[in-house]
């Protein structure tokens, strides 16, 4: 495990990462995860829904095949055993790295009342205690309420309604714990983290752009990692606005941030970054719904990038990168039109075609 991360931090993307096998696709990579194990979980909204990598990029499994409906979120516990929220379903699942399905909260496909603060309205993220394994659902699209159970799904407590006060919602997109006491969560539409103790006790906010990810360091790492989205339609070829990645402290100041001033397809631009996770050497794994963002916008609907690596630099982890000799060709081919999108500024890869 690798120490926090400080101003003098960087991080560098790993291009080309990871090998899909030929045939496959992620269509779009909603969520990433690096389990105990090591290994790369990709959660996505392709008919191999979960995927599989080693740390160098390396294809090493899929399942859940026609077993989901819009994937949305994952997480582990310290057992490696695997939580994934479908906004579809609208359940939350747990399963084994394997796929074996150990518990399912929620009746498939049948939502709670809009905004009634019960489980579920399209739940996004799971964040799952590492010291009493009880674990804590944002939910969601269609409800402004985060839930708290027991290690073995029994309901403890829901807290939350609409609005943009303290304790309110719009979107509760994602959920993590700082330290051992206090849980982050991803208010996405009112711009902002909000900070709880564990019983739902507000602490403080904080202003973000569109957070959409959150993820806690690993051991001595003790930063906050955010994924901020695109910006609204109307400003999403201004630079500057979201479409990064920040890390922060626990007492959420920023440390550092990365991810170029525009938006688009190069390896150190983002599109729409909605899944976040980090490895044992500190390395950063981004998944984006750059399909809903930009793909399906194009005049002929494609899939484009949607899952990325970035490289902490005062680590290891430089493996699945591709070959010096092949950089240029990839970028020859990469995109930069479409809605949002531009070449990058001030980047190593600003020769992408137009």
């Amino acid at each position: 495990m690798v120490a926090s991360a400080t101003s003098q931090t960087r991080y560098v993307p790993v291009v080309g990462w990871p090998d899909v096998p030929h045939g496959m696709s992620f269509r779009e990579a909603t969520s990433v995860g690096v389990g105990p194990d090591g290994r790369v979980y990709v959660f996505n909204r392709s008919q191999w829904p979960v995927m599989v990598f080693d740390t160098a990029g390396r294809f090493l499994d899929t399942w859940g095949a026609g077993e989901f409906v819009r994937p949305h979120g994952i997480a582990f516990d310290g057992e490696g055993n695997v939580y994934l929220t479908d906004v579809g379903l609208h359940t939350v699942q747990k399963r084994t790295p394997d796929g074996r399905m150990l518990m399912q909260i929620g009746e498939p496909r049948t939502p709670s009342p809009l905004h009634s603060g019960i489980p579920f309205n399209q739940p996004t993220q799971v964040a799952v205690h590492p010291r009493t394994g009880e674990f804590f659902v944002s939910d969601g699209y269609g409800n402004s309420a985060v839930h708290r159970f027991s290690p073995d799904g029994r309901l403890m407590q829901s807290w939350g309604e609409p609005g943009d006060g303290p304790g309110q919602f719009s979107l509760p997109h994602a959920i993590c714990f700082v330290g051992d006491d206090r849980v982050l969560v991803a208010d996405r539409e009112n711009f902002r983290l909000q900070l709880f103790t564990l019983d739902g006790e507000f602490v403080t906010q904080k202003h973000m752009h569109k957070p959409q990810a959150l993820f806690a360091g690993l051991g001595d790492d003790t930063n906050i990692y955010v994924a901020e989205g695109r910006s609204v339609p109307l400003m999403e070829a201004a630079m500057r606005l979201g479409r990064r990645v920040t890390v922060l402290d626990r007492d959420l100041n920023e440390v550092t941030r990365f991810g170029n001033a525009t938006g688009g397809e190069a390896p150190d631009q983002f599109i729409s970054p909605h899944g976040i996770a980090i490895d044992a050497d500190g390395s950063v794994y981004v998944a984006e719904v750059s399909y809903t963002a930009l793909g399906s916008r194009l005049p002929v609907p494609q899939e484009v990038v949607s899952l990325r690596k970035w490289r902490r630099v005062d680590g290891s982890g430089s493996e699945g990168e591709l070959p010096a000799t092949a950089i240029p060709g990839y970028l020859a081919g990469m995109r930069t039109d479409g809605p949002g999108a531009a070449p990058p500024v001030n980047s190593p890869f600003a020769s992408t075609r137009a």
